[in-house]
C-alpha cells in the first residue's frame, strides 16, 4: 500500500527485523497536542509495536514528544494509542496474530488530508540467518550497481 501523504517517521529496523506479508493503513486517535509534536516531526517508531485487545488494536511504545508551547495540556510521551480499522481488517489481524510468531510492526507514520495515518505490517519475526542472507544481498546489489557505473563511466 503506498503512502501519499507527507512522511513523518520511518521503522527502518522493521524490514530488517520482520518478514512483513502484508500492510493496512490505520488512523490514530489523539490528545491535545500531539498532532502538533507530530507536525513538527518529532515521533520516535523504533520500539513500537501493536497488539489486539478486547478487539480493538492498540499500538504500544510510539514515542511523541511533548508540545513545547503546551503547558498542562500536554500528553504523556509513550501512551498506548489506539488505531482505527475496519472490523474485517481487525478480525483477521486476531486470527494472524495468534499463529506462532506472527506480530503488528508500525512501519510508517504519516499525515494524509490532514489526519495522522500509521502503515502497520503484518509481520514474521526474522532469524539471525535470514538477517545475515539480507545482508549478503544488499552488499552484492551495491557491487553490482558500482561495477555497472564504472563500466558505464569507462574506468
Amino acid at each position: 500500500m503506498a503512502t501519499e501523504g507527507k512522511l513523518i517517521a520511518q521503522n527502518k529496523k522493521a524490514n530488517f527485523d520482520y518478514l512483513i506479508e502484508e500492510t493496512f493503513e490505520a488512523g490514530l486517535v489523539l490528545t491535545g497536542t500531539e498532532i502538533k509534536s507530530i507536525r513538527a516531526r518529532r515521533v520516535n517508531l523504533k520500539d513500537s509495536f501493536a497488539r489486539v485487545s478486547n478487539g480493538e488494536v492498540w499500538i504500544h511504545n510510539m514515542h511523541i514528544s511533548t508540545y513545547e508551547q503546551g503547558n498542562r495540556y500536554n500528553h504523556d510521551p509513550i501512551r498506548t494509542r489506539k488505531l482505527l480499522l475496519h472490523k474485517k481488517q481487525i478480525d483477521m489481524l486476531i486470527g494472524r496474530t495468534q499463529q506462532k510468531g506472527y506480530t503488528i510492526v508500525p512501519i510508517k507514520l504519516y499525515i494524509k488530508n490532514g489526519v495522522a495515518k500509521v502503515l502497520i505490517g503484518l509481520g514474521k519475526g526474522k532469524k539471525k540467518y535470514d538477517k545475515r542472507e539480507d545482508l549478503k544481498r544488499k552488499d552484492a546489489k551495491r557491487e553490482i550497481q558500482r561495477a555497472v557505473k564504472d563500466a558505464e563511466l569507462g574506468r
